[in-house]
């Protein structure tokens, strides 16, 4: 029998802002994170001197060593996107994390870079000053999970999610669904990204980077027609997810319903999306839901400002909710934070959908004609009321996912 899964604790990294009011107040006064790099100056071989990073964080005083040695920065904001969500879903202290029914489910696309210098410098000269023996849990993919899970004693699933731009969705879904056929009580989900040059450089050789370098402010510009490519990002951010029945049981403040889940394949191309599957993808989460698609009052898209992905996922998103569909991208205030996208995505989804206004997508002023007709929120935020929204994400590979949730 499966049961009913629910968000009890939010918590999150961006660059503009680790809390809701916070960042309501940018999205509220148009105001973006994207920023010139002065230090990629020295990068000659990538074009885009763009990015959103996350200023000023540093690990917490109370956090002890012996636990913070094994963390990059990806990590550390993980775990403290985690400690928030945790403390938010009132569980930091309680006996479940220990008892074998809570575990994690996180991702990013890759760990901290910098990790990787001291294996390379062993590779190129023969020796290494710089090679410890963290230098390994620093630089793999599923570094954020496995600390979160020694961090806070989670004696549970861990399940890693490396997937690109969905590594955070995939956290989430996963992590609905060990909950949902009954293997976990409580998941910590999410996923995190760290903003390195290379993040950028992998998009750089694919002519896929904004260049508006002396203009900041004004890109990236999801489904816009002067769209000239995206801007990479960084940040972290974890929803709590608990069996209902268990979060009733403890008196649970509960933000929502997480009602389906859907992921899958394109099985075509690395890097061309292909509408077709997206679509499927869209269907099957919520035939998972239980509600048709005129049940649907919202979607965050996945929006990168990138040509081929903006355009097939409106035509995704039209085969399945029609024009009448309100949609918008947060990806032109946040930039592209590619593993985390997917939970500060969730995350922001859920505190709109709850107060019943919607940021507009940043920086978009003229629908490109060749994406599908929708309900694009441009301008101005809005204000309606849904029961019923949706997250979607889409990653190289052909990775497509839908996250469903319900209004409590």
């Amino acid at each position: 029998m499966s049961r009913r899964v629910v968000v009890t604790g939010m918590g999150g990294i961006t660059a503009l802002g680790n809390d809701w009011p916070s960042i309501r107040g940018h999205l509220a006064a148009g105001r973006t994170a994207i920023r010139r790099m002065e230090e990629w100056e020295r990068f000659t071989g990538v074009n885009t001197r763009l990015a959103a990073p996350v200023l000023g964080f540093e690990a917490p005083r109370h956090y002890p060593r012996k636990k913070t040695r094994t963390m990059g920065p990806v990590a550390l904001m993980a775990v403290r996107a985690s400690e928030c969500a945790l403390i938010d879903a009132g569980l930091l202290d309680d006996k479940v994390l220990n008892s074998g029914r809570a575990g994690v489910a996180y991702g990013s696309s890759f760990g901290t870079p910098d990790a990787v210098l001291g294996f390379f410098e062993l590779r190129s000269e023969g020796a290494s000053r710089n090679l410890s023996a963290t230098s390994y849990i620093q630089m793999m993919s599923h570094t954020a999970p496995v600390n979160l899970g020694v961090f806070f004693g989670l004696t549970g699933r861990v399940i890693t999610t490396s997937s690109a731009c969905t590594s955070g969705s995939q956290g989430i879904g996963y992590a609905y669904e060990a909950i949902k056929w009954g293997k976990q009580d409580v998941m910590v989900a999410g996923g995190a990204e760290q903003l390195d040059i290379t993040m950028a450089a992998v998009f750089d050789t694919l002519f896929a980077t904004s260049t508006r370098n002396d203009e900041p402010s004004s890109t990236p510009r999801p489904y816009d027609v002067d769209r000239d490519g995206l801007v990479v990002g960084e940040g972290a951010a974890t929803l709590v997810l608990e069996e209902r029945e268990h979060a009733l049981a403890r008196g649970a403040r509960i933000y929502c319903e997480l009602a389906g889940f859907a992921s899958n394949s394109d099985g075509a191309h690395v890097t061309q999306p292909q509408a077709q599957t997206m679509a499927a993808a869209l269907h099957q989460a919520l035939e998972d839901a239980g509600v048709p698609p005129d049940a649907v009052g919202y979607v965050n898209g996945h929006g990168t400002a990138t040509e081929g992905g903006d355009i097939a996922e409106t035509v995704a998103t039209n085969a399945v909710y029609g024009a009448r569909m309100p949609i918008q991208s947060l990806k032109g205030h946040f930039g592209h934070t590619l593993g985390a996208c997917g939970a500060i995505e969730a995350w922001l989804t859920i505190e709109m959908a709850r107060e019943g206004w919607f940021a507009p997508t940043a920086n978009l002023r003229t629908v490109d004609s060749r994406c599908a007709p929708l309900d694009y929120i441009m301008g101005e935020p809005r204000r309606f009321d849904v029961e019923h929204f949706v997250s979607n994400n889409f990653a190289f590979g052909g990775i497509n996912t839908s996250l469903v949730f319900r209004r409590v």
